[in-house]
C-alpha cells in the first residue's frame, strides 16, 4: 500500500514538472501581441454623465490563433488615469493577424476630476497624448496573462448628428 502511495506520489511531480515546462516553453516561444488604441469616441452625454466607447486593434506576430478571454487595461490622457477595469470580451487574433474590440466607459461628472474633463474638452480640439497598458488572459491552459503597452496621440471623437 505504501508503494503505491509513494508511486502516485511521484507520478503527480512529474506530471507537474512536465506540464509546468510545456507552459513555460510555450510562453517562451510566444510574441507579444501589439495592442492600440485607435478611437475615443464620445456615445453619450446627459447632466450627470458621460459613455465613451474605446477602440483597439490587436496584432498578432504569432503563426498560431491566439484566443483572448479577457482584457484588463488602463488608460491615461496627458498623463491623467481616464479608464481602466477588465472586461470578459473573448475573442480570438488569427495567426499573423488582426482583431478589434471595443469597451464602454462610463464617466460620472460629478465625480470627476475637473482636470481630466478639461482633457477631455481639449481632445475634441486637437490631439492628446495617452497611454494604454494592460494584460490579454489568453483561453490556453497554463500560459498566464500577456502584458501590453502602447503610447501615442489620440483626438476624440463626438456623436455624429
Amino acid at each position: 500500500m505504501r508503494g503505491k502511495y509513494r508511486k502516485v506520489l511521484v507520478m503527480f511531480g512529474l506530471s507537474t514538472v512536465l506540464l509546468s515546462g510545456c507552459a513555460s516553453g510555450l510562453q517562451d516561444m510566444l510574441k507579444s501581441p501589439v495592442v492600440e488604441l485607435n478611437a475615443v469616441r464620445l456615445v453619450a452625454l446627459d447632466f450627470n454623465s458621460q459613455t465613451f466607447a474605446l477602440s483597439f486593434d490587436v496584432a498578432n506576430p504569432n503563426s498560431f490563433a491566439l484566443p483572448i478571454k479577457a482584457v484588463s487595461y488602463g488608460v491615461k490622457l496627458n498623463g491623467q488615469s481616464f479608464a481602466s477595469g477588465e472586461t470578459a470580451s473573448a475573442f480570438t487574433v488569427a495567426a499573423n493577424g488582426t482583431s478589434q474590440f471595443a469597451i464602454s466607459v462610463d464617466l460620472d461628472l460629478l465625480q470627476t476630476a475637473p482636470k481630466l474633463l478639461s482633457i477631455v474638452r481639449q481632445s475634441v480640439r486637437e490631439e492628446v497624448t495617452y497611454e494604454l497598458d494592460g494584460q490579454l488572459a489568453l483561453d490556453i491552459p497554463l500560459m498566464p496573462p500577456v502584458a501590453f503597452r502602447d503610447s501615442g496621440n489620440i483626438r476624440l471623437s463626438s456623436p455624429s448628428r
